[in-house]
């Protein structure tokens, strides 16, 4: 029994640092890395841990039918910073679904990404049929 017991321990041990290792990327620690739809807009947030090293976040975006296309380049703050953008062109499409990751770049060129965040996105009819006829005159 009480070998069970260890070994339940240690095996708890181990999937907790497996979790904390998960969130460490090139150069930050990210506690958190979220997305949804909000009126017409997509909002990220994320939240970093340690930063060490860290240059830029650039946000890149894909449809499942689509490859990911950078959309935003956010500068480091540095540790312990809480991050948001808004995705104001997400109506302009019309895919519902959008997926974002965050490509994470060191001073040295080191580069990792973030996990992958889906949100479900709806946009209203008429802002997205007026956001086309302004596309056809530029």
């Amino acid at each position: 029994m009480k070998y069970i017991l260890s070994m339940k321990k240690g095996l708890i041990a181990l999937f907790s640092v497996l979790v904390i290792i998960s969130a460490v990327y090139a150069g930050a620690f990210l506690e958190y890395f979220q997305g949804r739809s909000e009126g017409d807009n997509v909002r990220l947030e994320w939240k970093t841990g340690e930063e060490v090293n860290l240059q830029i976040f650039k946000i890149e975006r894909k449809t499942p039918q689509s490859p990911y296309v950078e959309i935003a380049s956010i500068e480091s703050k540095g540790s312990n910073s809480y991050y948001v953008y808004i995705d104001e062109s997400a109506y302009k499409t019309n895919d519902l679904i959008f997926v974002y990751r965050l490509k994470i770049i060191e001073n040295d060129g080191t580069v990792s990404y973030s996990s992958e965040v889906t949100v479900s996105h709806s946009v209203s009819g008429v802002k997205r049929t007026w956001g086309s006829i302004k596309a056809m005159f530029r």
